[in-house]
């Protein structure tokens, strides 16, 4: 698998940081953290950051993110189509293939029939924007108890639902843990409908203690990264493992050494050393 450097794992430095420090660690790829690229684009042109990506031999892999897509308000979701074409005309622009896109935390009242329909309608809607500009949606299930889509069984049935190429899925392994989902469950996709793999591991805590800031790099926890990388590696998955970290102890450290340990982390990880 390639290797890329979530903008998230750095929170605290920019995006033409991320850039730098990414290259030089030897990632072949970038997530942009949304925010950074809102910042870097206060002062810059979308031409300048193609031209930055270009010139440190690295290549743009997503946008993250755009969260709780489903069960908006009218308003809010008018905001969302409108947030969903500013970033695919940005990703056309920069060359970046896909945008990640995050359920919504799970209303009372709704069933799991209802969030399969109320997703694969906003995926779809979403996805015949991003079409227009080429740019493909990774849906990203939470592992959290509060998700409306906390596996990846059910994300994977919904994005099948969907019906569209440019629709995909994310595996990101910590939610893969938190959240209960199985390896049978991984068994059962077709490679072609995984675009991009977060990879991370995390502290000993119960499952529905965990949050995002017991993450810790690959490795260095609990997490079953061995039979989940073996799972992937079984269906052909070949893409991409990106390195999606939300530690705030790691935000305090230099982002170069940050991202030199991340790349030592996940190559160990997927087997590339």
């Amino acid at each position: 698998m390639k290797l890329a450097l979530n903008g998230a794992t750095t929170m605290k430095a920019d995006l033409e940081t991320d850039i730098l420090a990414a290259s030089r660690a030897g990632f072949d790829y970038l997530e942009i953290w949304a925010s950074k690229l809102r910042r870097f684009l206060e002062s810059k042109t979308t031409a300048q950051l193609k031209e930055l990506f270009d010139e440190h031999n690295l290549k743009p892999y997503s946008i993250n993110s755009i969260e709780h897509i489903t069960f908006r308000s009218v308003e809010a979701h008018a905001k969302l189509l409108s947030e969903c074409e500013e970033l695919c005309r940005i990703a056309l622009d920069v060359g970046c293939p896909y945008i990640v896109v995050v359920p919504g935390l799970l209303p009372e009242d709704k069933s799991r029939e209802d969030v399969i329909e109320e997703s694969a309608r906003v995926l779809n809607e979403l996805g015949g924007i991003a079409e227009s500009f080429n740019v493909s949606l990774a849906f990203e299930f939470l592992g959290q108890t509060r998700c409306s889509v906390q596996t990846l069984e059910l994300a994977d049935e919904i994005v099948k639902e969907t019906g569209r190429a440019n629709v995909g899925l994310v595996i990101d392994s910590f939610h893969f843990y938190a959240g209960g989902s199985s390896l049978e469950s991984i068994e059962a996709l077709d490679a072609d409908r995984l675009f991009i793999f977060h990879i991370n591991d995390a502290e000993d805590r119960p499952r529905d203690e965990l949050e995002d800031s017991h993450r810790l790099l690959p490795g260095l926890g609990i997490l079953p990264l061995k039979e989940i990388v073996g799972a992937l590696r079984h269906i052909g998955y070949s893409r991409v493992a990106s390195v999606e970290i939300f530690r705030p102890e790691y935000w305090e450290r230099d982002p170069f050494e940050l991202a030199r340990e991340a790349h030592r982390a996940a190559s160990n990880a997927v087997g590339n050393s």
